[in-house]
């Protein structure tokens, strides 16, 4: 949905104390990461909280650096994180709105156009500056309480390069007031620019919206999280295999958590309990181990048929008896198919077994040993029925793996790992009694054959 059909000055304007109305203000020149989206994640919970809308505008005034890649990238990604927008704007379609507010000012004499010296080389010889009136500035931000700050160091600072090259502290302060914006949700590097931005509006006659600011996001190493620290594209977690639900539930707990216990919330149960003077003053830390910790949890509460269709591997039919295998052991999907293809591709094919590693695990043991532990088990498997549990199967044959672990030849691993390599190929596998639950007894005994095939050899 968006409202740009409207010029800007026929907008309505919304006052504090009316409905809200929060927004997510990012410039399209560069992938933007975590950190970025845990802005539009707040903006987003404490709107809809509020029952108030939640609108993106993508600030595009920077010509050279933006690009339409980038722009479509942030959209994309909302999207994956499921979070609708109410309105969209994009403030290079304002220019003409900002110019006629820059002529006013100057008309007023609250700005002039100030002959400037060039210090190098491709400076403007004239500028916009506004007229400040020093003394200070004091607002109550939302999160952090009273900030004053003294504006008479500020001196007249520009605001435009010309009266169609708005800067920053202008054109943000234009396109909130005309866009209803109530409360600005922003990161805590963004604090030095309010007191610009509010004498702006004291001198434009706007209201002034509600300010918080947010904790700022740290790495691994405590520095601030960006693409020079190696922060990645949120849609690269995507491609991953992180689900949406997971990243969303994840960045909440950025700096906020519900006052209480739960760690695991829907968006529908963020939305519910949000609440902005519970987030933090303090750095929170984005960390990668934490978050596939989250995304662990929801791939287990996925469904088998949605696990499936996120891993995009429905069609084969041991892809659903494995399920249970990937659900303890994937933290992404991204894992999961790798498994499928590395150490759990035996389910789907043959493996290869070589007949030194079938023997060689236990130093006690030999090819007639493993030779005789495979047909000892053998009788006791070809009796199991077929969809029997792996609890079934470990009460048929731990018995004999007990009676060896008396003999003391080799103990329980003696019968147990050429059991489970008979069966995998791989050094590295589940326990034997899941292959048996998961490949059921004919196909067990097919491969066991073919590896006391190969130990005759």
């Amino acid at each position: 949905m968006s409202d740009t059909s409207k010029p800007p000055a026929q907008r309505k304007v919304i006052s504090n104390g009316m409905n809200v109305v929060s927004r997510f203000a990012p410039s399209p020149t560069g992938y933007l990461h975590a950190g970025n989206y845990r802005t539009a994640v707040f903006a987003y919970l404490f709107a809809k909280h509020e029952g108030g809308k939640f609108i993106v505008r993508i600030e595009d005034t920077d010509i050279a650096r933006s690009k339409p890649g980038y722009e479509a990238n942030i959209f994309e990604a909302l999207a994956w994180l499921k979070l609708p927008i109410d309105e969209q704007y994009r403030q290079s379609e304002h220019r003409a709105r900002h110019r006629e507010l820059l002529e006013k000012l100057v008309a007023d004499d609250t700005a002039y156009v100030s002959k400037e010296k060039p210090e190098k080389p491709g400076d403007r010889e004239e500028v916009i500056r506004f007229r400040n009136p020093g003394g200070s500035v004091t607002f109550t931000d939302v999160i952090r309480g009273e900030i004053t700050t003294d504006v008479t160091d500020l001196g007249d600072f520009i605001i435009a390069r010309s009266f169609d090259e708005p800067v920053f502290h202008f054109a943000v302060t234009v396109d909130d007031a005309d866009e209803g914006v109530t409360h600005v949700i922003r990161g805590g590097d963004h604090i030095s620019n309010t007191a610009r931005q509010m004498l702006i509006q004291r001198a434009l006659g706007f209201p002034v919206p509600r300010y918080g600011h947010l904790p700022l996001i740290m790495d691994s190493n405590h520095k601030k999280l960006g693409k020079r620290t190696g922060a990645k594209a949120i849609t690269e977690y995507r491609d991953e295999g992180i689900l949406p639900e997971a990243m969303l539930n994840y960045l909440a707990f950025l700096g906020w958590n519900p006052g209480d216990d739960r760690e695991y919330l829907s968006k529908d149960e963020l939305v519910e309990a949000f609440d902005l003077s519970r987030v933090q003053k303090g750095s929170a830390i984005f960390d990668e181990v934490k978050l596939f910790s989250v995304n662990h949890h929801w791939m287990r509460a996925l469904s088998d048929e949605d696990f499936l269709a996120h891993l995009g591997d429905a069609g084969h039919p041991m892809s659903r008896k494995i399920i249970p295998l990937l659900k303890e052991r994937a933290q992404t999907f991204g894992q999961a198919r790798e498994m499928l293809s590395g150490e759990l591709s035996f389910f789907f094919s043959k493996p290869h077994v070589d007949p030194k590693q079938l023997a060689s695990k236990e130093p006690r043991t030999s090819p007639g040993m493993t030779k005789m532990a495979l047909e000892s088990l053998s009788e006791a498997i070809e009796a199991l029925p077929e969809g029997v549990s792996s609890e079934a199967v470990k009460e048929a044959l731990m018995p004999l793996a007990d009676a060896e672990e008396a003999k003391g030849k080799g103990g329980r691993g003696a019968v147990l790992w050429p059991l489970r390599y008979a069966l995998s190929g791989q050094e590295r596998s589940p326990d034997p009694f899941t292959i048996i639950s998961i490949l059921g007894p004919t196909e067990t005994m097919a491969r066991i054959r073919t590896a006391l095939d190969l130990l005759e050899k």
